[in-house]
């Protein structure tokens, strides 16, 4: 039996973050339907995030939409309402992600909710919060990442603000929903009190940034200054970054900068004994072990600095990555097959329970493809 076995989610949500949060809900054992639109659908069902489609729908959409149910309801269509409330009345958890103010145009709100299913959880995500000169901005990965000031932590110094080549803002509210909603289902196991969950993408961003960015609001706001060489993070010293080696790239964590010369033999870096010169002559050590790791191959290397515990790793593509024992171990693919009988790999859920890994083979449904069973 999977945890959230017997709970009902009803996904109204859109594009990732929150479907994505359903998604997960979904792989714990949740029922979960997904409403839509009779017309178009999700408008993720056409968000293409390369030219790879599956069937007629993205990739994009079948990935973060399987495993669920799918029913058509023309939300304003008043000839829908006692369908409609039928299946809230049905339900454990509503999440939503409608643009502001959508949700009371349509009497979906919280407040419209809870007066007719009281121990309803309510999960919502927006851009910035629901008050405040930001709430009617579009929120959107990119525009939420570069607002968050999180962009300023890619790259070297001497590069522009860099996005992460992810949607992050997306997927960490996504999950920050699920967490908030798991909390809420407790407290209504306790009290019998339904809860409103709300989660902005913004305040995910910046909770996500919560290391370095409480470095910065006790250290006279200082910004975090990103290395001219091979930058990984805006505060830790060197010798933390990626670099070239003569066949690939070679990762490197915290080190002792004497320690690591003495193992690679760079003679240079002896000379930086105190440990204060390892953050204040950062870009300097970088520099030196740029040009020395360069001489050798990544195997090489890790053939000296692994046996000593020093923090290091080889750089893989994902071609590598599949290939290796260690990614095999982790049985970390599915295969989903689509009602018209196209098969795709994706991802499992990554939490592992009891020593279970969490599978389905159920595929995003079609507009509408389950009315018949709930309508």
């Amino acid at each position: 039996m999977k945890p959230l076995e017997g709970i009902t989610v009803l996904d109204f949500s859109q594009f990732l973050s929150a479907p994505s949060a359903a998604l997960r809900l979904a792989d714990l054992g949740a029922h979960v339907i997904k409403v839509e639109r009779p017309q178009g659908g999700d408008i993720c069902r056409t968000l293409y995030i390369s030219n790879l489609r599956i069937e007629d729908d993205s990739s994009l959409f079948h990935a973060i939409n399987r495993n669920k149910d799918g029913v058509s309801i023309d939300l304003k269509d008043s000839s829908s309402q006692e369908i409609l409330w039928n299946l809230i009345g049905n339900a454990d958890v509503m999440i939503v992600n409608f643009r502001p103010g959508i949700t009371e145009k349509l009497g979906l709100d919280y407040e419209s909710v809870r007066k007719k299913a009281p121990s309803i959880i309510y999960g919502e995500i927006t851009g910035y919060g629901k008050t405040g000169p930001w709430d009617k901005k579009p929120g959107q990965d990119l525009l939420v990442q570069s607002l968050s000031g999180l962009t300023w932590l890619n790259g070297n110094q001497d590069q522009p603000p860099t996005p992460f080549g992810l949607s992050v803002a997306d997927l960490f509210a996504g999950q920050h929903l699920v967490q908030g909603i798991l909390a809420a289902l407790i407290k209504r196991a306790i009290s019998q009190q339904g809860s409103y969950v709300h989660v902005s993408m913004l305040e995910s961003v910046m909770d996500m940034q919560f290391e370095v960015f409480t470095t910065y609001l006790n250290d006279g706001h200082q910004p975090p200054l990103r290395s001219s060489v091979n930058n990984a993070n805006g505060y830790i010293n060197a010798p933390y970054g990626i670099y070239e080696t003569s066949d690939g790239y070679l990762a490197l964590a915290m080190a002792a900068i004497p320690l690591l010369g003495e193992l690679i033999n760079c003679k240079a870096l002896s000379a930086y004994e105190d440990p204060k010169t390892w953050c204040d002559n950062r870009d300097e050590i970088k520099v030196l072990l740029a040009e020395h790791l360069r001489t050798n191959t990544t195997s090489h290397w890790l053939s000296k600095l692994e046996p000593a515990d020093i923090w290091c790793a080889d750089v893989f593509t994902w071609d590598r990555l599949f290939e290796t024992d260690g990614f095999q171990t982790l049985d970390m693919l599915q295969t989903v097959r689509t009602q018209g009988g196209t098969q795709f790999t994706t991802t499992r859920c990554p939490i592992t329970i009891d020593g279970e890994h969490y599978k389905s083979p159920k595929a995003a449904p079609w507009i509408g493809q389950h009315n018949s069973q709930y309508i």
